[in-house]
């Protein structure tokens, strides 16, 4: 078994420079925050089932509000991760190109994770506002369904400008030869 290569060159934040670094710090007290909503979520789950099982008390709404925070939470952790070129990268067929080649590769990849994050997040306010006009709400704690929606829009909006940022920077990254 091999073990993990270290962080590409244009992963580690020295080569950011500071318009690079503030996205990466913003991008990581999003993750912090989906964190600590995910552990919320933990919490109030296992209040939930141990008070089922032990004493008939239950969360009321348990699975809504984990369905409705888990989908804003997860998309706070795609810009971080993209950021510190965390994606899954299947390597198998250039793994032994030339660094210069990988990195155009990456920065191809990186812009279509931006234009991902765009549509993604244009979707999802467009669904979110769709879903307020019709006034849709949840069924037993009847919060609008709308507003957790609308949530996810920064996450996703932060992961289309981390996709465009690590564009240019791989890039750049190419045309120098070197970190």
């Amino acid at each position: 078994m091999q073990e993990p290569k270290p962080a590409t060159p244009y992963a580690l934040k020295d080569s950011f420079g500071p318009g690079g670094n503030f996205l990466l710090s913003l991008s990581r007290l999003m993750a912090i925050i989906g964190g600590l909503i995910f552990v919320g979520l933990v919490i109030m789950s296992v209040v939930s089932i141990v008070g089922r099982k032990t004493v008939g008390y239950v969360v009321p709404g348990d699975v809504e509000m984990l369905q409705m925070l888990a989908a804003s939470a997860s998309a706070s952790f795609f810009p971080y991760c993209h950021l510190l070129h965390g994606d899954i990268k299947v390597d198998f067929f250039t793994h032994n190109m030339k660094q210069r080649t990988l990195w155009v590769i990456d920065a191809f990849g990186s812009l279509l994770v931006g234009l991902f994050g765009a549509l993604v997040a244009w979707r999802s306010w467009a669904g979110a506002m769709t879903v307020k006009e019709a006034g849709e709400t949840s069924m037993i704690l009847a919060w609008p369904v709308w507003v957790p929606q609308a949530f996810m829009v920064p996450g996703f909006t932060l992961l289309a400008v981390a996709g465009i940022y690590m564009f240019v920077h791989q890039l750049r990254m190419a045309a120098r030869g070197q970190p």
